[in-house]
């Protein structure tokens, strides 16, 4: 068995996925990785964006689908119960609901500043400042208490591709990185940066070099929407982060995280 998890993966039941539980735990096991975490989309409250995600009522299919897969891979590959769930200010009495509701593996955190509801609300006026309130609601979320992770915490460059330079955004990041720091959330090394508009990872290197003077925890996740898409690109991504000045990578496994030496990590992947 490997070391390294695959921390952030969907299935068909997100409504823009592809794919089994079994299908991505297979995926998992042929790559060597010790485990994988189950992160489909958090139900919200009626209307927000249910294209995009589980409803309510498919909660306890959820997780069973997830016990069969766990049962059939043990000895194996350790299959966890994950959730990635929406943060907005607003929503925090529902996240308190479902985080309390089940005993999840993995509660990773995202804001998602393309869904309909988050640009009513915090895309209105100057792009610039827009951008800045974003970073404002992910030091929001950390501070939260709610997530184990913090989901590709960069993504707003993709809604302002043209306006996006990292060093425009300097002094705000830094005040966010400070205040994640504090907390003790780690944060996610998002692989399908990639496949973006801004085609780097998320978070990108600046950021990464300034994560790391910090000390901030990170984990790896492809954010895989088709099992094919499980642990991609992991390599590269190790050599990013040891680049930005990082020794070791984070581990989030079931009910703790770890953080293990780069060189290891890279030794342990196929």
């Amino acid at each position: 068995m490997g070391l390294l998890w695959e921390t952030h993966s969907h299935t068909t039941l997100c409504n823009h996925a592809h794919g089994t539980v079994e299908e991505y735990a297979t995926t998992a096991f042929e790559r060597n990785l010790a485990g994988i975490h189950i992160t489909c989309h958090t139900p919200l409250p009626p209307g927000f964006s249910p294209h995009v995600r589980m409803r309510e009522d498919q909660m306890d299919s959820y997780l069973e689908m997830i016990d069969q897969v766990r049962q059939k891979f043990k000895g194996r590959l350790e299959v966890g119960t994950g959730l990635e769930c929406d943060y907005l200010p607003e929503l925090e009495p529902w996240i308190a609901k479902i985080r309390e509701r089940y005993p999840w593996s993995h509660f990773l955190g995202s804001v998602h500043p393309q869904t309909g509801e988050y640009k009513a609300t915090y895309a209105l006026g100057v792009p610039v400042e827009n951008i800045k309130r974003y970073f404002l609601l992910l030091a929001k979320s950390a501070e939260s208490g709610f997530f184990d992770t913090l989901g590709h915490p960069d993504l707003i460059k993709n809604e302002y591709p043209e306006l996006w330079n990292v060093d425009s955004f300097h002094k705000t990041i830094c005040e966010t990185l400070d205040r994640i720091a504090a907390t003790g959330v780690a944060m996610e090394m998002n692989t399908s940066g990639w496949n973006k508009t801004v085609s780097e990872v998320n978070p990108g290197s600046v950021i990464l070099r300034e994560m790391a003077k910090r000390k901030i925890p990170v984990v790896l996740g492809a954010d895989a929407h088709r099992p094919t898409r499980v642990g991609d690109r992991f390599l590269e991504g190790l050599e990013i982060l040891e680049a930005a000045g990082y020794q070791e990578v984070g581990v989030q496994s079931i009910g703790k995280r770890e953080r293990i030496s780069i060189e290891a990590a890279k030794k342990s992947f196929f």
